[in-house]
Order: C-alpha cells, then sequence, then structure tokens
C-alpha cells in the first residue's frame, strides 16, 4: 500500500484526492492546504489527517509518495523538499512558472533518478490511451518525418472569486492565482502547456532552437483579471527546418477548440482527445479503435505499480522540457523578440517575491511587448 500525502485541495487536488482514496494501491495518510476551511471540512467528512504546513506534514507523516496540486508556483520547491524526504513524487503541470524553476527542476529530476524516486508527471494526455498509440505511430514513422505540428487551446476565460473584506492582497491573488503571473506562469503555461506539450511529444522529444509570438490582453482588462494576457501565438522553429504553431485564447462567447494537426512526408495525423477523433490520412491511414479510459486513473495506475515493482517512473526531463517550452512562449509574447532555446535556458528572471506571508502585494505591471527586455 502506498502512503500518500496529498498537497492542494483546488479542482485538481479534489480529483486526484477521489482517485488515491479508491484505489486498492494507494492510501490517503494526510492532506496540506493552506486553507482551513476546507482542511477543517476534510478532516469532519472523512477523518484525514490534515495539515496547514507542507514542511510539517514531511516531517510528522511516515508517507512514501506525495501529490503536488498546488498553484503553479510552488511546484519547484514542493518537489525538492519531497525528494529531499525521499518520497515519490506526482506533479501537476507545469513543474515552474519562469527559468530558475526550471533549472532547478532538472537538477531535482536526476537527484530523483539516482535515488531511484517516482516522478510522475500530470501531463495527463501522455497517459491518454489514444494518444500514446497515436504518437506511437507517428514515432514509428507512419507520416514520415513531422514537417509541421499546429495545436490550438481556445476556451473561455476562468471566473474571478470576488474578494471578501477581510482578504489581503495575498489571500486575494492566492484565490484567483491563474490571473497572477508570479502564481500561474500565464494561461500559456498554466494550461497551454498540455498543447505545447503534445508539440514536443510530436517531435519525439526534440527542443526547438528559437521562437517568436504574439499575445495581449484585449478583453480581461478589469484589475481584478490580474495581469495576464488573454491570447497567444507561438511559432517554434526546429534544426530540421519544421514548424511548430501554438494558438491559445481565454474569451467568452467565441469558437473553442482543443485540437492537433501534425504534418509529415507521408500523411497527416488530426487529434482531437475531447472527441475523441485519432486519425492518420496518407500513404499508411491509421484509425485509433482502442479503449478510451479515464486519463488520470491511468497516470495513479502507473504511479503505483511502478513503484510497487521497484521500476519507478521518471518523466522529469520531459516535463520539465515542456514546461520550458511554454515559458519560452510567454516570454517572446511579452518581449516581442525572437528567442533562442539557449537565451531562454539561461534567463535569471525569477518571479520569486521578496516574502511570503498574508498582506499587501503590488500587482507586476502588464508585459508590452518591444518595451521589455529579454533577461
Amino acid at each position: 500500500m502506498v502512503r500518500i500525502g496529498l498537497v492542494g485541495l483546488g479542482k485538481m487536488g479534489i480529483s486526484h484526492l477521489a482517485i488515491a482514496k479508491a484505489h486498492p494501491n494507494a492510501k490517503i495518510a494526510a492532506v496540506c492546504d493552506t486553507s482551513a476551511y476546507f482542511l477543517d471540512v476534510l478532516s469532519k467528512y472523512t477523518g484525514t489527517k490534515t495539515y496547514g504546513d507542507f514542511k510539517q506534514m514531511l516531517a510528522l507523516e511516515p508517507l512514501d509518495a506525495v501529490i503536488i496540486a498546488t498553484p503553479s508556483r510552488s511546484h519547484a520547491d514542493l518537489v525538492r523538499a519531497a525528494l529531499d524526504h525521499d518520497l515519490h513524487v506526482f506533479c501537476e503541470k507545469p513543474v515552474a512558472v519562469d527559468v530558475p524553476g526550471v533549472r532547478s527542476v532538472l537538477a531535482t529530476v536526476e537527484a530523483a533518478r539516482a535515488k531511484q524516486l517516482a516522478i510522475v508527471s500530470g501531463f495527463c494526455w501522455r497517459y491518454s490511451d489514444a494518444e500514446r498509440a497515436t504518437f506511437r505511430e507517428i514515432h514509428e514513422g507512419r507520416i514520415g518525418d513531422v514537417t509541421a505540428v499546429h495545436t490550438n487551446y481556445l476556451t473561455g476565460s476562468g471566473g474571478v472569486r470576488a474578494r471578501k473584506p477581510e482578504w489581503s492582497d495575498m489571500e486575494f491573488q492566492i484565490r484567483n492565482w491563474f490571473f497572477y503571473t508570479w502564481l500561474g506562469g500565464d494561461h500559456i503555461v498554466e494550461q497551454d502547456c498540455h498543447s505545447i506539450d503534445k508539440i514536443a511529444w510530436a517531435m519525439n522529444g526534440e527542443m526547438p532552437v528559437r521562437a517568436y509570438g504574439v499575445g495581449g490582453r484585449q478583453v480581461r482588462v478589469a484589475p481584478e483579471f490580474g495581469n495576464v494576457y488573454d491570447h497567444f501565438a507561438v511559432t517554434y522553429e526546429y534544426a530540421s527546418g519544421a514548424r511548430a504553431f501554438n494558438f491559445c485564447r481565454q474569451t467568452d462567447a467565441c469558437f473553442n477548440d482543443n485540437t492537433d494537426f501534425i504534418v509529415g512526408t507521408k500523411g497527416n495525423c488530426f487529434i482531437n482527445g475531447w472527441g475523441p477523433t485519432h486519425v492518420i490520412k496518407g500513404e499508411k491511414p491509421w484509425t485509433y479503435e482502442g479503449p478510451h479510459r479515464n486519463m488520470y486513473q491511468n497516470e495513479h495506475d502507473a504511479m503505483y505499480e511502478s513503484i510497487r515493482s521497484g521500476k519507478p517512473i521518471n518523466d522529469g526531463v520531459w516535463m520539465t522540457n515542456s514546461t520550458m517550452m511554454a515559458i519560452l512562449g510567454r516570454t517572446c509574447a511579452y518581449t516581442g523578440q525572437a528567442i533562442t532555446w539557449e537565451q531562454a535556458m539561461a534567463s535569471t528572471e525569477s518571479f520569486t517575491l521578496p516574502k511570503y506571508e498574508l498582506g499587501p502585494v503590488p500587482v507586476a505591471p502588464v508585459p508590452m511587448p518591444g518595451r521589455k527586455a529579454v533577461s
């Protein structure tokens, strides 16, 4: 039985809680969250031990693994803390919101490999039956060499939680973390990273040599929407001459789409995971006709089995590279510049705050392309 400590009781945290509690090979031993209200409700109805401090939970609970489902900013720090305690880790995507965080996670995942600890990614499409089969066909050459990838993540806008008089700036921003770059990384990093990860998957892990893009804040302009953009479009260039094009938007009452189109020298592939439709056309046509199990369940199944078998999964490098691709795209749009992979990886820009406590937190200005340097 794998003893689990869950940190984060938001939407994804509750989803992971339900799956883990019902799993025959796992037990939720403790839960951690900053909300005393959520912890009190959970404790009353389930009897689960609760903590308001992650480090205290790690120090006091005899755990085997942790599930990290907090706002994105804390992922890199929590992964490092868990692995320092020799625990297996499931970490929701993205793994960081800035490049120093990316470099931290890359170092941490190598430590996990050396310790034979699992580190499983919340890039859930990687655990979807249909996507796994489809990308396997692509990698085995069914569409030839990949020359172009186009992905869309066009959705509505998330709602704002109205501010209560007793909330400080910090509490308001945490409760609306999607709209603050220091907490969520902007929606190209927090949500659209799924589509960008599928670009990386289609390219079989090859990273782009350069990217450029556009973006802005056209509809969500009110102060309660923090400092994030509401649309991005990014082009990624590869050494082979291949190109990948990623569009994402969070605007209500508009056309929505979450599909992927992959072009090769011998055919092309269309993926609509929400369809679900997975079709390859060309010299060797193919359509996925296998099972469509719950990919979130698949993540848990794979993690626990890898731990029990002594062959721990390590998704660390690719999950971090996909996060970095999203950060690269965001930086290109924020600055208006074309940026190489090497330039991006050398960035020192950090979204770390001087202190983390309830109280005033100034909102950084909305980035203006052409006025912000690459740092």
